[in-house]
């Protein structure tokens, strides 16, 4: 069995371990999530290279007795010191971070997932503090798309009739779907109940729009506050449904639309 492997990674986490060295939590292309041991003290090359949202090629000790992980080298591509320059490019990289965590690197398919994530932190290095937001948003509608949770607004999932563009939906989070004005009276029948997240047509609309963008093409596509806080409230439903609890950082995000 090999003991030296290589990685295409990202850090997502870093946490003090012992008196001198570092855990780290990395996306890999190859393995999905990893945890290794950064050995070094406050001066060790390594250990600064081994920083969040570095991203590179990573060369990692496989100790197969102890089943233990070393950071042997790291070959990093993307700094992203952008990041660390405004308070809402971190906060937004961290919930970033924590909800790829939280899902597991997705559960399979690490490559894609490593390409939803960095593509979203190269934005966010670069954006403004309302820009930010747009980014995690559509990062959270990504992802979603990416677990395979992404519901669909054409049809009533309860009655099957087509959706007209311009009405509201709600969705339902026993189902995870989208129901009509017209069902949502069955409640017992379509999982729906007045505090169940509401799509308006901006919200969808919006919704609909970015799953095929780029962050760079966002500033196309305004989404106005009202409509932000209804695709806020949907995302997050999905992903509670999904992970089993409720992340802190999706919160913040919700106050920077302006």
């Amino acid at each position: 069995m090999a003991r030296n492997l290589c990685y295409t990674g990202l850090i997502l986490r870093s946490r003090p371990s012992g008196e001198a060295n570092r855990e780290i939590w990395l996306l890999t292309a190859e393995a999905g999530l990893i945890r290794v041991t950064v050995f070094g003290g406050p001066k060790s090359r390594l250990r600064a290279y081994a920083s969040p949202f570095h991203s590179g090629r990573v060369w990692i000790y496989h100790d197969p007795v102890k089943d233990t992980r070393k950071l042997s080298d790291f070959d990093v591509h993307s700094w992203r010191p952008g990041l660390r320059e405004l308070y809402e490019r971190a906060m937004a990289a961290d919930t970033i971070a924590e909800t790829i965590l939280a899902s597991h690197g997705g559960g399979g398919n690490w490559e894609d997932a490593l390409s939803i994530a960095e593509t979203a932190l190269d934005a966010l290095a670069l954006a403004d503090d309302e820009t930010c937001a747009r980014i995690v948003m559509w990062f959270f509608w990504q992802w979603i798309d990416f677990l395979g949770l992404r519901p669909e607004f054409a049809s009533c999932s309860s009655c099957g009739k087509a959706t007209d563009r311009g009405a509201m939906l709600r969705f339902s989070p026993k189902e995870g779907v989208m129901i009509c004005t017209d069902c949502c009276g069955n409640e017992t029948k379509a999982g729906i109940a007045e505090t169940s997240p509401a799509v308006g047509p901006g919200c969808r609309h919006w919704l609909e729009t970015v799953h095929l963008l780029t962050p760079d093409q966002l500033f196309r596509h305004t989404l106005d506050k009202p409509s932000f806080r209804e695709a806020h409230t949907l995302v997050t439903a999905i992903l509670t449904e999904a992970l089993g609890k409720r992340i802190a950082g999706w919160d913040h995000n919700s106050v920077n639309i302006k």
